[in-house]
């Protein structure tokens, strides 16, 4: 099959790849038709690994992705050949302890789509587990559905934070995951989301929508913005989402007494926290790794209209062009969100 592959760091190319094609008993065959660019993708492609997860091997790249059915296994059901989906890329032991524990996002087991050594789905096609593939509403473009995956991690941070209706929320951070963490928090219930960042691009971008606070920390001292918005009491959850190592040393000078902070971004190397600061306010300190048992309902909220993901979509490439599509994220410009790439226009 024709995909693109990471050669080694800083190496791309469109070539055919010998991949599976044919479903076992409870799988099926997906056309690939959207999948987003991440940041992981990206870092993969200029740094040659994340961590643990060094490229070693030729890898085909992309996790965010929708398509259509065109082959089923013989035990599946409620899916079938036509249907529109889209795929959750992290497939666990079923018969680990972390899975049985209801936490099968921190599986040591788990395979992940373009984490190294396991391929990606920036392909024409790909074989993936029924129970961890989803039907798209009609209401649901293939492009929302390629941004299921993302908004699946900010519904993870929301539910982590245990929000009650009414709560203030921060968000440090307003790129992909920073936005969608924004509006995981107002659909689960907070009153208004105050979202930082050095980018006047990406938080005009976050202040269309209702209920965000834009503060450019340039500008503004973030502390001093959550005290003016709560009378001095301060934020109930923070979420951090930038892995900017600096923000770690004053996160807890924006949570109120007996709040939340959620970290969400990973930062390049360790951080310093203010850990007296934290326990003078005996906050409760939450992490986040991808997410689990949420996909479905992040889709559900997109489908319900509650949650609009399309002002979120910054540009869009031809699978022919996804090399380009790569160089542009690699730069980092101010005011993109998410790039995609579509593989099949045509559709099914």
């Amino acid at each position: 099959m024709r995909a693109l592959v990471l050669e080694r760091k800083g190496e791309l190319r469109l070539r055919d790849i010998d991949l599976p094609h044919e479903p076992g008993p409870d799988a099926v065959r997906i056309k690939v038709h959207t999948v987003g660019v991440c940041g992981s993708d990206v870092h993969y492609y200029t740094h040659g690994g994340i961590g643990e997860y060094i490229v070693r091997a030729p890898m085909v790249l992309g996790h965010e992705g929708s398509g259509v059915i065109e082959a089923v296994g013989h035990n599946v059901r409620g899916l079938k050949i036509g249907d529109r989906v889209c795929m959750e890329p992290g497939v666990p032991d079923m018969s680990s302890r972390a899975t049985k524990m209801g936490i099968y996002n921190v599986d040591p087991g788990v395979t992940f789509w373009a984490t190294p050594p396991v391929h990606g789905i920036l392909t024409s096609s790909v074989v993936h587990p029924a129970a961890f593939t989803y039907q798209l509403p009609d209401a649901v473009s293939f492009a929302e559905g390629a941004m299921v995956e993302p908004f699946a991690v900010g519904m993870h941070a929301a539910a982590r934070a245990k929000i009650v209706p009414g709560d203030v929320a921060v968000v440090t951070g307003a790129g992909t995951i920073g936005i969608m963490v924004a509006l995981a928090a107002l659909a689960g219930g907070c009153s208004r989301v105050i979202i930082s960042d050095i980018s006047t691009e990406k938080l005009n971008i976050a202040a269309q929508y209702d209920g965000i606070i834009p503060v450019n920390i340039r500008e503004q001292e973030l502390a001093q913005v959550v005290a003016s918005e709560t009378d001095g009491w301060g934020a109930d959850v923070v979420f951090e989402a930038s892995g900017a190592p600096q923000v770690f040393e004053t996160i807890f000078r924006s949570v109120r007494p007996g709040g939340a902070v959620v970290l969400v971004g990973l930062p390049p190397g360790k951080v310093s926290l203010d850990v007296n600061a934290a326990i003078a306010r005996e906050v409760r300190i939450e992490t986040v790794f991808r997410y689990a048992n949420v996909f479905d309902r992040a889709l559900a909220l997109i489908a319900s209209g509650k949650v609009n993901l399309k002002p979120l979509i910054s540009h869009s490439y031809s699978f022919e062009h996804a090399i380009k599509a790569f160089e542009r994220a690699a730069e980092g410009r101010p005011a993109d969100i998410k790039l995609q790439i579509i593989m099949n226009p045509e559709g099914a």
